[in-house]
């Protein structure tokens, strides 16, 4: 319990009495039960087992509480002596001399229980502790047998080897020693080799491992590791040794070549021929050259190998150690044929008019055998000559084959080369091109391919020539020094020709075209202005144009430049007549001379477009918001327009009937004095008619219209006026409108009937019509010219007693009603009746009010 408060590891054990013995200690006899005195008087016996370890600490607890007084005594293994260690007779505790042997023994503090550090072996034993309760009353006796058993753990084992280097097929034993360590033991033995691997060979409670048949396989580190109660310990590792080779030989030869008597090598290379025998110790290496000793070691080397270097090569492996040897012979040699293959070739002679040629193939024992064939070599009979000169006179003709063919003993099949005799393709190519410094001009001339190469030379004007050069040839001029006019000639010269051949360079001036040297556009358009360098040796500057005031034009967003080496456009944007009218300027130059051409713009205004004349102008309902129009124009033949422009204007306010011109009438005719023109583009030059919509019918408006093209507009019509429409729908409105009034009429004099008839079914329905003494009806007539007004001036109408806002219709200021959508109609809560027209035309609305009271 005590150990358990303070937290101190220990392992104790209960067990039942039994006879104890360890590491050859005595026997002592363990009471078996506990014994009660008398009735007053009780004596209790209790055994506990407790382990530690040497030079750890321990806690032997003397009962779960604390007595009055206790006793701790110590009896020796073998020994029936009971010795006191420490005491509490009531004043404390007192530790006896004996302690001094047992450990550093302290009394816990509020308990009985002995707490010993850096435990002894001599502490293993019995103790007893002998505790005292309720002394006072009725004492209480208790015996607790506390048997410590002491361990002592494992030392480091150490490693034995009977023979640290055995020989492979022998006997051998390991040995894992310890010092101390408290038994049971178990050992283990582990193998790792040389790349790391661990294995364990063999474990248990011997600590001897026996090796039969010591093989090559068991070498490698060796360890032990003990392991008991207390803790695991390994030993260092030892290293074993087996001995044994050295194994037959194996020889590699370096380069690889295998032939019939055995390896081949091919002369001044150099052979690496390496012995390898399995030995340990590692093998001493001896070689052997004709059985006469040459080099010691794995690998003899031979830096480039000669012929007298062929013969019999042994190597003899010895193990020194175990005075073992073994050997083996291989047979080595040397080839030496020339390098490579056959090298042919045809080369110019006699001054580039003939033909020789030569086949080569150096080195090789013995010297190869060369062999030219072809049809006109067999007629020289000169098969064996490794140099041949064939007939000049152009009699060779183009694309002959010739070939050597070389044989050596050396190599088993006949190795061979060819040669063709070729004209170079095409003509000779001459060009002239200048540095970017424009300090020189080279003239090149080239004929490339063939074989052989040709021969080519330049000759010019004035002693500027170069002397000749094998395949191409450039001809340095400081620029400006040219001959223009003049050719400068390149001679090609090759062995199948008679004559050469000629290519010629006339150097002139640039010549530069254009395809229109006078251009005439309208304004307001995009003109291109092209200028054409004509085809010619002598390579030229970068073209340049100048605009109608001399100024070098570059790329802005008035000029656009599309050039390459041979042309130059010049684009001109949106055209004006004064300030892009004039001559514009292109011109180049090259090392000879230079070229420039006029092209004259000419840019013009557009006509203006015909007249056009409306001859329709008219309402097309009685509502005056629409009006179709109707115009010709002077002269269809004549296509300069693009479309119309339709304009309308505000000229008055109708006067509505029965008013005076005061108030906003006055206003409204203020502002329509002062409206301006609205226009309406029409983008169709081919249409003729046109309906204008959302115009307010209480306004008089005036109509023009004028054709317009790209820049200008012509002149616009007479102003007119829309006239009313032809036809009449008023006395078919107010017909439909009085029927309405009489199929009303009619239901509510059924409706009246009805209810006279059932009046006792509903009184109140009855008395609330026929019992009102005030009822009256008003009528209302109200012209639309006064709906109108009422709007604009923000006034409002009483209808039926009720106030509501009045439509508002405001004058078009600054949008033509052709984007104002048609005035939508506000239901009246009344019937309204349409009177006949007026002598002015003008319609009248009449609006009936029926309104009713109760007394």
């Amino acid at each position: 319990m005590v150990a358990h408060l303070l937290g101190l590891a220990f392992l104790y054990l209960t067990t039942s009495p039994v006879t104890f013995a360890a590491n050859g200690m005595s026997v002592y006899p363990v009471p078996t039960s506990a014994l009660e005195v008398n009735p007053n008087w009780e004596v209790v016996y209790q055994d506990i087992s407790v382990y530690g370890v040497v030079g750890k600490a321990v806690i032997l607890e003397c009962g779960p509480t604390v007595p009055d007084m206790y006793i701790w005594s110590f009896t020796q293994p073998g020994t029936e002596a009971i010795k006191a260690v420490v005491y509490n007779l009531g004043k404390g505790p007192r530790i006896q001399k004996l302690a001094e042997t047992l450990g550093q023994i302290t009394i816990i503090s509020n308990s009985a229980a002995v707490s010993i550090e850096k435990l002894p072996l001599a502490a293993h034993g019995l103790f007893t502790c002998q505790a005292f309760y309720d002394i006072e009353r009725e004492p209480k006796v208790y015996y607790y047998y506390v048997h410590l058993t002491v361990r002592v753990p494992v030392s480091k084992p150490n490693l034995l080897l009977s023979d640290a280097s055995p020989v492979e097929g022998s006997t051998m034993w390991m040995r894992c020693i310890l010092e101390n360590g408290t038994e049971p033991i178990k050992y283990m033995w582990q193998h790792e080799t040389r790349n790391g691997n661990i294995t364990v060979i063999a474990q248990g409670s011997s600590s001897i491992v026996n090796m039969t048949d010591v093989s090559r396989n068991h070498t490698g580190w060796y360890r032990c590791i003990a392991t008991n109660a207390v803790n695991t310990d390994s030993s260092n590792r030892l290293w074993l040794d087996t001995i044994f080779g050295p194994d037959l030989p194996e020889i590699n030869v370096t380069p690889f070549s295998i032939t019939e008597r055995g390896y081949s090598a091919l002369e001044r290379e150099t052979v690496s021929l390496l012995c390898q025998a399995q030995s340990n110790p590692a093998s001493q290496y001896v070689w052997f050259y004709n059985n006469s000793q040459v080099y010691t070691g794995p690998q003899f080397t031979i830096t480039k190998i000669l012929r007298m270097h062929t013969g019999d090569y042994a190597c003899l492996a010895q193990n020194t150690y175990l005075n073992t040897r073994s050997k083996k012979t291989i047979s080595l040699t040397v080839y030496y044929p020339p390098d490579g293959s056959p090298i042919c070739s045809v080369e110019p002679a006699l001054n580039y008019t003939s033909l020789k040629l030569i086949c080569s193939w150096p080195g090789g024992f013995p010297l190869p055998a060369l062999q030219w064939k072809g049809d006109l070599v067999d007629q020289l009979n000169s098969q064996d000559s490794s140099t041949i000169l064939l007939p000049p006179g152009g009699l060779i003709p183009n694309n002959s084959l010739f070939s050597c063919v070389g044989s050596h003993p050396a190599l088993k099949q006949q190795t061979e080369c060819s040669t063709r005799t070729l004209l170079p393709p095409a003509e000779p190519l001459c060009f002239a091109y200048v540095t970017n410094s424009q300090q020189h001009l080279m003239l090149s001339c080239s004929w490339d391919g063939g074989a052989p190469k040709a021969f080519v030379w330049w000759e010019g004007p004035g002693g500027q020539s170069k002397g000749g050069q094998e395949n191409s040839n450039i001809l340095v001029l400081r620029y400006g020094t040219a001959r223009s006019g003049e050719p400068y000639i390149c001679y090609a010269q090759h062995p199948l020709l008679i004559q050469p051949k000629t290519c010629r360079l006339t150097l002139e001036a640039p010549v530069l075209l254009t395809q229109r040297r006078v251009i005439s556009v309208y304004e307001g358009t995009d003109v291109q202005l092209t200028c054409n360098l004509r085809a010619n040796y002598l390579p030229v500057n970068e073209i340049t144009w100048f605009n109608n005031r001399g100024a070098d034009i570059r790329d802005t967003s008035k000029y656009m430049l599309l050039r390459t080496s041979a042309w130059a456009n010049l684009t001109v944007r949106d055209t004006d007549e004064t300030q892009d009218s004039g001559e514009y300027r292109c011109s180049t130059s090259n090392a000879v001379g230079g070229a420039e051409i006029n092209v004259t713009l000419v840019v013009k205004k557009h006509p203006m477009p015909p007249n056009a004349t409306l001859i329709k102008v008219t309402y097309n309902s009685r509502q005056r918001n629409q009006v179709e129009l109707e115009w010709q124009v002077e002269s269809e033949t004549n296509g300069g327009w693009t479309g119309f422009s339709l304009e309308h204007r505000l000229v008055s306010e109708r006067p509505g009937k029965g008013r005076n011109s005061n108030g906003s009438l006055k206003q409204a005719k203020e502002k329509a004095a002062a409206t301006d023109w609205y226009q309406n583009i029409i983008q169709d030059p081919d249409v003729r008619s046109h309906t204008v919509q959302g115009l307010t019918p209480t306004f008089t408006y005036q109509f023009r219209i004028m054709s317009i093209n790209y820049r200008t507009v012509g002149y616009p019509s007479s102003a007119k006026t829309p006239a009313e429409p032809r036809s009449n729908m008023y006395p078919a409105v107010i017909g439909a409108a009085i029927g309405g009034m009489l199929f009303a009429a009619i239901l509510t004099a059924l409706l009246l009937v009805y209810i006279i008839r059932n009046r006792n079914n509903n009184p109140r329905l009855h008395d609330m019509l026929f019992g009102s003494q005030h009822s009256q009806s008003r009528e209302n007539i109200n012209f639309p010219e006064d709906e109108v007004v009422s709007g604009l001036e923000g006034g409002r109408e009483d209808r039926g007693g009720s106030s509501s806002e009045g439509p508002v219709i405001a004058i078009p200021r600054a949008a033509s009603p052709l984007t104002i959508p048609p005035p939508s109609a506000t239901p009246s809560p009344t019937p309204t009746i349409q009177a006949p027209p007026t002598d002015d035309n003008e319609p009248v609305s009449v609006t009936i009010t029926v309104k009713a009271t109760g007394s």
